[in-house]
């Protein structure tokens, strides 16, 4: 599933090239069950709409429209936004925008996961967690977000409701890059260790964003390229490869039903 860092990458790849522009057509192809409707037809809804603005917030896609309303793309395991000047073949094309002056964009999902939500209120990515790029995610509001949690670090940074964004990769990276176990209890760790967590975590989900992204499976940005982080990771996907900075070879153990990667000797 695109993170924090992908979506941010895809966002401001689309707010360069559709801010501004006037929706001309609306294209549903099968699944209808990727969309939903406000009192009316989505295609009648959103056919004539400008979008005015393109923002993230946690893991979707925002689409401020003219009329005020909002368009939130979540792209989930497999899905994929993509601008293109006219309209490529994919099996996997869910919806299909087109532009008054001219260009698509294109939303594409291989599992059929994901989904697109027009609304009134933008309230439909409620309920969501701390952005942990956000100036206010300071190490002591992280140590607040803990206090009180017995539950594994690793489950509360993927945890949506807390902090909002942070996936797999990234929860993996950071505890790595901070030294922590995955499997600690979140309420345990020190004063120290809460500041070293909040540094690498900000850290690696910058890093991330400025080299546009993982590609590990199927995401792409809004142009259809791959990104590059990859080929920094540390922990995530090397289980029996050396560990980067002592040699012993990486783990993978099940935290959360999610498959967690770390080194035994560096995240004791």
């Amino acid at each position: 599933m695109p993170e924090l860092p992908e979506v941010e990458t895809i966002v401001r790849g689309l707010a360069k090239t559709v801010t501004g522009q006037r929706i001309a057509e609306v294209r549903i192809e099968t699944p209808r069950s990727v969309v939903n409707d406000l009192p009316g037809d989505f295609t009648e809804l959103l056919c004539g709409e400008t979008i005015a603005g393109v923002t993230r917030r946690a893991k979707f896609i925002v689409l401020s429209l003219a009329s005020g309303c909002t368009l939130t793309v979540h792209l989930r395991m497999t899905g994929r936004l993509i601008v293109e000047r006219a309209p490529a073949e994919d099996p996997y094309a869910r919806v299909r925008l087109r532009f008054q002056n001219g260009g698509w964009l294109r939303f594409s999902d291989m599992r059929k996961f994901g989904r697109m939500r027009l609304t009134t209120d933008g309230l439909w990515a409620a309920g969501l967690g701390d952005e942990p790029l956000d100036p206010a995610f300071t190490p002591r509001r992280l140590a607040g977000l803990l206090a009180g949690r017995r539950g594994p670090i690793k489950s509360l940074l993927l945890d949506q409701h807390v902090i909002a964004g942070v996936g797999n990769i990234y929860a993996c990276e950071a505890l790595f890059q901070a030294g922590i176990h995955p499997a600690r209890r979140a309420d345990s760790l020190s004063k120290a260790r809460v500041e070293r967590l909040h540094r690498a975590l900000i850290r690696v989900l910058e890093h991330a964003i400025a080299m546009r992204g993982t590609s590990v499976e199927h995401y792409v940005d809004a142009e259809g390229l791959e990104g590059g982080f990859q080929n920094n990771l540390a922990v995530y996907g090397r289980e029996g490869l050396s560990c980067l900075r002592c040699h012993a070879p990486v783990k993978r153990v099940t935290i959360g039903q999610r498959g967690t990667f770390y080194c035994p000797r560096c995240q004791r």
